[in-house]
């Protein structure tokens, strides 16, 4: 039986080793460094989308691992962007027991947080509920100071913050509060942390005054199972408030699945427009007669009667599965995007089962009901808004709520302006995602 999966995500998870035989699309995969080698070079001439570029003589031998294979053909044969670099940075080979965990139950092993540079400063962009950063006291909006004693300037200069964080797995923090006061947490060790993908805290149901509806806010940290059931009672509860503006703040969302996209599509769009295409998926063109498909709206008992939906984007983490949302809603509803352009990611994976791993080619693109797409430059801003790390997300005066609440009450953007274009060139996912080449580094996402 074919295992084949579809994803739309930024990166894929920690790439491992096993053994054993997989099902696969060839049959019973013998789990050799060369016959996986083989399956990932068969399922690219396969299920590659852009499997046409590819030579006919690709040798398995020049490649020392099925994942540098992966990397090294999709970069260097795939597309290629118009001032140099390849356009798929996404085809990866990585753990199956990972990747299941993580799209299936929201698990990682980690701290719990991720971070960003503004200069010099190394901060803290947010921290997972439950984790062991969150026991250590760490916050959004802090200043990491240093790290078991070692300046952050010492570790940035020679082996770099990841890297340093990868080799340790215990690490005391020093750290600046947003009021300036200094404190040392106890040793915070990583362990496996489980991500609410859509937090109590982060919903809210906005009063806009007399005569205006409320606005409901969603923060959605990520397109993962574990979500499905939750959907239900946050869109009951806007509806009972008489929502009819949404704003769903993607702005640290990379993506996930699809299924679970079109299920958010159905709570946002399903109300009015049961049965319409929601978005097309597009194989290359040896397997589009037999996968190519559309999705389409399906009205619940609680789809909202939608007029606007508002976006809180990041060009650095709103990606994949978060741009699918915004592109296919489009068509049907005054969608706006505030804070900054989207990543630029129109495109998804498969996964295909082998030895233990997991390979997931860039396999599809995707439309929406029009026939858009092919945004690699990501969605463009409507309201360029700041995320500032020293006010909560989601918070009344967090500028992206600010431009928000106006678009929501007047359908313009704030008449004072709202500073933009201050998010940070270089923003550290703390979530463990491989480098594409299969050895464990995470990812700096703005690099790409």
């Amino acid at each position: 039986m074919r295992k084949l999966f579809v994803f739309l995500c930024f990166a894929t998870l920690v790439a491992g080793c096993g053994g054993g035989d997989s099902t696969s699309p060839f049959g019973p995969v013998a789990c050799s460094n060369d016959d996986q080698k083989q399956f990932v070079l068969d399922s690219l001439y396969t299920w590659y989308l852009w499997n046409d570029l590819l030579p006919t003589n690709i040798n398995i031998a020049d490649y020392a691992s099925p994942e540098e294979l992966v990397f090294e053909v999709t970069t260097t044969f795939g597309p290629q962007k118009p001032g140099g670099g390849p356009v798929d940075l996404f085809s990866s080979v990585g753990s199956l027991q990972a990747d299941q965990q993580f799209f299936g139950e929201g698990k990682f092993e980690g701290f719990g947080f991720s971070w960003r540079f503004e200069g010099s400063d190394m901060r803290v962009t947010r921290v997972f509920s439950g984790s062991p950063a969150e026991g250590g006291g760490l916050e959004r909006g802090q200043t990491v100071l240093s790290l078991n004693g070692r300046t952050v300037a010492d570790i940035s200069n020679n082996e770099g913050v990841s890297a340093y964080f990868d080799a340790n797995d215990t690490v005391t923090f020093e750290l600046q509060r947003v009021d300036t006061s200094v404190f040392t947490t106890p040793p915070v060790t990583k362990t496996i942390v489980t991500i609410d993908p859509i937090p109590d805290a982060s919903i809210r149901i906005i009063d806009m005054g007399p005569g205006v509806p409320p606005l409901g806010y969603m923060e959605f940290y990520t397109f993962i199972s574990t979500a499905n059931a939750e959907f239900d009672q946050v869109f009951a509860d806007f509806i009972a408030a008489g929502v009819k503006d949404v704003v769903i703040d993607l702005r640290f969302n990379r993506g996930g699945l699809v299924s679970t996209t079109e299920l958010l599509g159905d709570y946002l769009g399903g109300f009015a427009n049961d049965g319409l295409v929601f978005s097309n998926i597009e194989f290359n063109a040896e397997r589009a007669a037999a996968n190519n498909s559309s999705s389409f709206f399906s009205r619940l008992g609680n789809s909202i009667d939608l007029t606007r939906l508002i976006v809180v984007a990041s060009r650095e983490h709103t990606a994949s599965a978060s741009e699918l949302i915004t592109n296919a809603m489009d068509p049907y509803a005054d969608v706006w995007i505030v804070g900054d352009n989207t990543f630029g990611k129109p495109v998804g994976q498969i996964g295909l089962e082998f030895c233990e791993k997991i390979l997931r080619p860039t396999s599809f693109r995707t439309t929406n009901a029009n026939g858009e797409g092919d945004y690699f430059d990501g969605l463009p801003v409507d309201c360029p808004a700041a995320d500032v790390l020293d006010i909560p997300v989601g918070a009344d005066n967090d500028p992206n709520i600010v431009a928000a609440k106006s678009i929501s009450a007047t359908g313009a953007c704030p008449v004072v302006s709202i500073p933009g274009g201050q998010q940070a060139a270089v923003i550290v996912d703390e979530i463990r995602y491989p480098d594409f080449r299969g050895s464990p580094a995470r990812v700096y996402a703005g690099a790409f």
